[in-house]
């Protein structure tokens, strides 16, 4: 395969949210295109500035140590290959020219390979990529979404502005891609070329996380701990098979997949699971459960649609549509919000935990997202960013897609959707097991009254070591609809103590779609 004048072919490849050897089409079409292969890797000092809008540091720490992490887990899956990862800190558009033109004093670049992505940061990038690199070529290829773009049945300017009809169309006439198969021995590296040192969190201007062992997320990033998971979860224990009933845990590291800090990352593909779950149900049980793991794949292809058909509009204050609403930026109703300390325990405990572990659950993260919106009216975007901040698990398109529904000005078709706090936490949290978890100041309060402190007795408040707006604050908003569960309003059942009794079965809907085995209702949420 060498070029003209017996020079070697090289192809780089740019891996960016694709830190995975399995199913990685970018390093297969560069195996099969080229005698020489350079795996590369970029920590793009852009990464590790401020927010667009609030200037909240862009990668938090939990999300930096997974990435070094999954970078570390590809070196090591790459040499094992016979293969290498170079790692290079600089932004992409300056590091592949440089290298261009030093692969040019032994061989011949013939192209450039990376992964097309949809939004703003990523495409200013492609594009810089395609002028600085001239005249090697740029090769895009489609690798993020478990559907693949060319195989939809509509337009992206037709992309549908509701969920429900999106899962339809592609479920009724579109097939999953099979997994690409890679080569067990790979191309090697240019010889001569520095594969680089991965940089440490303090080279990136980042502080070293804290672990804490009260995370539902104890897990290391890299592709090997995502299949890791992945047979964890299907063959050693079955849990997908009870998926749909334990998904709305809040506690432990098994009611949830939680394949998504993986799949933000690259380091699993979505036509892996998607093949490991067709494979399960083939093999051991096919159910709800397991066809909502495939379900929530197709929500999140549907935020990555939405986010090429809307472009720029995932950001804009007014959303998707243009719906101009009053929001405010109130500093302090936002820090006590991001701190964990509004006196809304299900709330606070939520925003703690992701503070201290860059980890919230699903059920979590819509409801501080409506508390957030709907109860304290703050921009939208404030939540955004935080949550882009700390969350490890951060996807462009599924962070802003879904504060934007939240918001009401994004894909919901119910735009006035709100959740009422006190009602999901006793859904959720019957006993208060979550809240003691993570607001341990309450932690005297037994059951159920955790939610409400401030509607317990003075005798209750005094046993458990509570004096609000001392040790815990009183609640900095009120919603109406709450006293319905905290029988102020009367219809609240009470159980012994005064205390709401607890719920022995989790109810609610998920955030994205409406339940219609249930009717609307000013209570339902």
């Amino acid at each position: 395969m060498a070029g003209s004048g017996n020079k070697l072919k090289t192809v780089i490849c740019l891996l960016r949210n694709d830190l995975r050897y399995h199913d990685n089409e970018i390093l297969k079409w560069g195996h099969q295109n080229a005698d020489n292969v350079i795996p590369l890797y970029c920590f793009d000092p852009r990464h590790y500035k401020g927010t667009w809008h609030f200037e909240f540091p862009k990668t938090g720490p939990f999300r930096l140590k997974f990435l070094l992490e999954s970078v570390s887990d590809l070196r090591n899956t790459l040499k094992q290959v016979g293969s290498g990862l170079l790692v290079r800190h600089g932004e992409p558009e300056v590091i592949v020219p440089q290298l261009i033109k030093q692969i040019g004093l032994q061989g011949d670049c013939v192209a450039v390979a990376l992964q097309e992505e949809v939004t703003k940061e990523e495409l200013d990038v492609e594009n810089g990529l395609v002028k600085s690199c001239q005249p090697v070529t740029v090769k895009k290829f489609w690798g993020s979404t478990l559907y693949h773009k060319q195989d939809v049945p509509f337009r992206i300017n037709n992309v549908a502005n509701v969920f429900t009809a999106f899962r339809k169309q592609v479920e009724s006439q579109c097939r999953v891609r099979p997994v690409i198969q890679m080569p067990d021995k790979y191309k090697p590296l240019p010889p001569g070329l520095d594969e680089g040192v991965i940089p440490s969190m303090a080279d990136l201007g980042v502080a070293d996380e804290v672990s804490d062992s009260r995370s539902a997320f104890p897990f290391s990033g890299g592709e090997s701990t995502g299949l890791e998971r992945i047979q964890h979860y299907f063959w050693d224990k079955n849990y997908v098979a009870k998926y749909k009933e334990t998904r709305n845990g809040l506690i432990g590291s098994d009611y949830s997949t939680k394949f998504s800090t993986w799949l933000a990352h690259g380091c699993l593909s979505p036509r892996k699971i998607y093949e490991e779950v067709k494979k399960y149900e083939r093999q051991r049980e096919a159910n709800q459960s397991t066809y909502w793991v495939i379900f929530e794949l197709i929500w999140r292809d549907y935020f990555k649609f939405v986010a090429m058909k809307f472009g720029n509009k995932l950001f804009y204050l007014s959303g998707l549509l243009g719906i101009y609403k009053e929001w405010n930026q109130n500093k302090e109703m936002f820090d006590a919000w991001r701190e964990g300390r509004t006196g809304v325990p299900f709330v606070d405990a939520n925003m703690r935990e992701m503070k201290a572990t860059g980890f919230m659950s699903n059920r979590g993260r819509q409801n501080v997202a409506s508390f957030l919106t709907k109860d304290l009216k703050l921009d939208w975007r404030l939540g955004a960013e935080w949550f882009e901040h700390l969350l490890m698990d951060h996807d462009v398109c599924s962070n802003y897609g879904n504060w934007l529904y939240s918001a009401g000005v994004g894909n919901d078709p119910r735009q006035d959707r709100k959740f009422n706090m006190i009602k999901q936490g006793l859904d959720y949290d019957p006993q208060g097991d979550y809240i003691r978890l993570w607001v341990p100041e309450l932690s005297g309060i037994k059951d159920g009254g955790v939610h409400t402190p401030w509607t317990q007795s003075k005798s209750v408040l005094e046993r458990a070591d509570v004096e609000l707006g001392r040790t815990y604050p009183y609640p900095i908003v009120q919603a109406p609809e709450w006293n319905r569960h905290t029988g102020r309003g009367g219809s609240s059942k009470r159980g012994r103590g005064g205390r709401p009794e607890p719920r022995g079965k989790q109810r609610g809907i998920d955030f994205y779609f409406s339940n219609p085995s249930q009717k609307r209702g000013g209570d339902k949420y």
